[in-house]
């Protein structure tokens, strides 16, 4: 057995335990961070072993693939598994000062560390009926983190996104109950085994539809996205963070796993669907945004746009569409993360996430203004940063495929997506502050030149704010300045996903 394929899920699960039992909430604090931490390293670990060593699977105890419980990592999953360390970590010491007494009271240290067990878990599973298990546990910690406050708005959305996934979790059984008829078998190695030989009968079609929804739901595509702008404005910016890191791209893992691995025969069919959602899911979630005047929905709603962008090119379904799609994943879970962080952060600052009542930013702290731009630029795609080279990857595809409509729509959310940008720029940090004059349009743009009765608001944040905000502007710096060492992981993922021969062998062929 691989120790480093279990670690990240077996770490987060005893420091949960540990977690509980602590009395003292410093502490919990101090445990918490640490935890985080391991889990971090445990993740780099994993990603070294499997460039060094290729796709790496593991079956825990006595029984052979695949009739045992089957672990396994190739690049794509260790890169997941990294990812949402780095973000757990960071999230974390963000939580430091954001999280209030009341819910640490109530357990919110050792639910974070279930989430991050049951992402690490969805992300390494070779299984579907496990990856069901785990979308359970991760359904379970983040409806409570959602909910944790109790306040009627937290309930509201916490309803809204359980009823959702339990339809998900449903058409998930269905179509799970439908492979094993037609296989005989949920290992998913196992069952790509044996339906790559023969077309895809009723059955299999049948389940590949129902998986398709009920990825679907969980990564936020059009039509039942309703639930992400309802809940991820509610709870502590920690809380939406998190959840704006990891939840929808576990659902974008399970369609790009499922669809590259087991259903590749039909692919006219059923990527052509992906194709088509896709597309208006990049619509409804950016005119969404540009519709909204709160700092967390217009970031929720784009969340649901930026999501389409990654389902394309798995739509598309050459190899560097893959790629594109795989970098895609990484800058905008680290660009998404930081903006709700720094969402946060103006509220922390202004006393509201409503842009009509909030202004002077500017002014008043330029260092957050500059930490706000790198991330808002990079959504919209502006060059030299990390969100132009996702977005032109995967337009170039478009091009040399000649999707037209696929292109134009790609474009057009990108100004789109950097009107919204921009629009939080103009009024939360470029107006004048209402406070100052009673302006709450646009006005003219504030004296950036401090003044005796303007108080820097650097102090006014705490430093564990400061420090999050500023180590995700960095990576998507480095991401931006160094992009051809993404670029080169995510082409080796993608070519590992369109040869599933490879990762088949790894599972099949794995010791126990």
């Amino acid at each position: 057995m691989n120790l480093l394929l279990v670690l990240p899920i077996f770490l987060p699960l005893v420091s949960a335990a540990i977690l509980l039992l602590i009395p003292s909430a410093k502490l919990q604090r101090w445990i918490h961070i640490a935890a985080c931490l391991a889990h971090f390293a445990a993740s780099a670990l994993l990603l070294c072993e499997v460039l060094r060593k290729g796709i790496t699977a593991s079956q825990l105890g006595n029984w052979p693939a695949p009739f045992g419980i089957t672990f396994v990592a190739d690049t794509f999953s260790a890169m997941m598994v990294l990812i949402t360390g780095l973000m757990g970590f960071l999230v974390a010491i963000y939580s430091l000062d954001d999280v209030s007494s009341e819910h640490q009271k109530r357990g919110f240290y050792s639910l974070y560390q279930v989430l991050l067990m049951g992402v690490s878990g969805a992300f390494l599973t070779g299984d579907l009926f496990n990856l069901f298990v785990w979308f359970e546990v991760m359904l379970m910690s983040s409806f409570v983190l959602l909910a944790l406050g109790c306040s009627r708005h937290q309930l509201s959305g916490g309803v809204k996104y359980l009823v959702l996934n339990f339809l998900s979790s449903s058409l998930f059984l269905t179509a799970l109950g439908l492979i094993y008829s037609v296989t005989g078998t949920l290992n998913m190695a196992d069952a790509a085994n044996i339906l790559k030989s023969s077309p895809l009968g009723i059955s299999s079609m049948s389940a590949a539809m129902l998986l398709m929804v009920s990825f679907g739901i969980k990564a936020g595509l059009f039509p039942l996205f309703a639930w992400l702008p309802a809940s991820y404005h509610t709870p502590p910016v920690s809380v939406s963070a998190i959840f704006a890191a990891l939840l929808t791209k576990v659902g974008v893992y399970a369609l790009v796993r499922v669809f590259t691995l087991i259903f590749t025969i039909q692919v006219d069919f059923t990527h052509d669907i992906l194709i088509g959602i896709s597309l208006i899911t990049m619509l409804t979630g950016v005119l969404g945004a540009a519709a909204q005047y709160e700092t967390r929905k217009i970031l929720s709603f784009h969340i649901i746009s930026q999501i389409g962008y990654m389902t394309l090119g798995l739509g598309f379904f050459t190899e560097a569409a893959l790629a594109a799609t795989v970098f895609y994943i990484i800058h905008h879970i680290v660009v998404k993360t930081n903006l709700f962080l720094i969402a946060g952060a103006i509220s922390k600052l202004k006393g509201t996430a409503e842009l009509k009542k909030i202004g002077g930013l500017y002014a008043e702290s330029p260092w957050l203004a500059l930490l706000f731009l790198i991330p808002a630029m990079s959504l919209g795609g502006i060059p030299p940063l990390s969100g132009f080279f996702a977005k032109f990857a995967l337009v170039k595809e478009g091009v040399s495929l000649h999707a037209w409509l696929s292109v134009f729509v790609a474009l057009a959310v990108g100004i789109l997506t950097l009107y919204s940008m921009t629009k939080i720029w103009a009024e939360a940090f470029w107006k004048a502050s209402p406070n100052e004059n009673g302006d709450f349009g646009l006005g003219d743009a504030p004296d950036p030149t401090p003044t005796s009765s303007t108080t820097p608001s650097l102090p006014s944040l705490p430093a564990s704010f400061w420090a999050a905000i500023t180590a995700m502007a960095a990576v998507t710096l480095a991401i931006s300045s160094w992009p051809q060492w993404l670029f080169d992981l995510s082409e080796r993922a993608a070519a590992e996903l369109s040869t599933p021969s490879h990762y088949i062998q790894a599972v099949l062929h794995s010791k126990q």
